[in-house]
């Protein structure tokens, strides 16, 4: 499959302390990518440095591949990104929010297709922002990554807040845009998630991979889910690299 995004050693500092270590990773076009790992692993300082909102200290980022490593401005005009639903302005209504993103509300409605009914986004565009739940604001947060309709979107954690039918219908729908050819990166914390819905993903561990997964291992895991949560939890607990290869267990290349 084609790569959308590939990064060749790139690293990432922030407040002068290294919070990814050079990293390889390549995201298929069209195709689901998940990322997991431990809290403060460097998860999400690798999202926003993907997304333009942070710079990369180091090595190369290749969007189609042309290297944009050195360029924010140009790699935050090739994603859709969600922000912190913690940080939505809570003066403005939702509506107003997709404005600011996609201009006219109801054609960024229209863009989000599956999407938008799945987080209900029409009820809420009312409502301003500070008389919205937690969960509200999750799927406002997510639904303005979508405003501007973009082919490719990063999500940091997307379920975070959602109530369990919420969750569902927002990973159905994901699933259904991956399968018209968006490409959708996302940071999880549910590995089955990533086992059953993913095409790619790799692990973090104190900013370096600690485990990289491709399509045919990921099948593996969604047939045995439950083997690959044991031993992925018993990876994050140790903080070391997978070393197994080959045995049809861990089935992953050394980070």
């Amino acid at each position: 499959m084609t790569a959308a995004v590939e990064l060749f050693q790139a690293s990432v500092e922030r407040s002068g302390r290294r919070v990814i270590r050079p990293v390889d990773m390549a995201v298929p076009a069209g195709g689901w990518f998940g990322l997991i790992g431990a809290n403060g692993s460097g998860k999400t300082s690798l999202l926003r440095a993907i997304a333009g909102r942070l710079p990369f200290s180091g090595g190369r980022c290749l969007i189609d591949g042309v290297d944009l490593a050195g360029e924010r401005t140009a790699r935050a005009g090739h994603f859709g990104f969600a922000p912190p639903a913690d940080r939505l302005p809570e003066a403005l209504r939702v509506r107003d929010l997709l404005e600011l993103v996609g201009g006219d509300p109801d054609t960024a409605l229209a863009r989000m297709g599956p999407v938008g009914d799945a987080l209900g986004i029409e009820a809420l565009c009312s409502r301003r922002v500070g008389d919205c739940s937690a969960g509200m604001r999750q799927r406002a947060a997510v639904a303005l990554a979508f405003a501007g309709g973009p082919r490719r979107v990063i999500l940091d954690e997307p379920f975070n807040w959602l109530d369990p039918v919420a969750a569902f219908d927002l990973r159905e729908a994901l699933r259904v845009r991956v399968d018209d050819g968006l490409t959708l990166i996302t940071a999880l914390h549910d590995l089955g998630t990533l086992a059953t819905v993913c095409n790619a993903g790799l692990m973090l561990v104190d900013g370096r991979v600690a485990l990289t997964l491709d399509r045919e291992r990921l099948a593996e895991a969604a047939a045995d889910p439950r083997r690959f949560e044991r031993r992925t939890i018993d990876l994050l607990r140790s903080g070391a690299p997978a070393t197994g290869h080959g045995t049809g267990e861990q089935g992953c290349r050394k980070g």
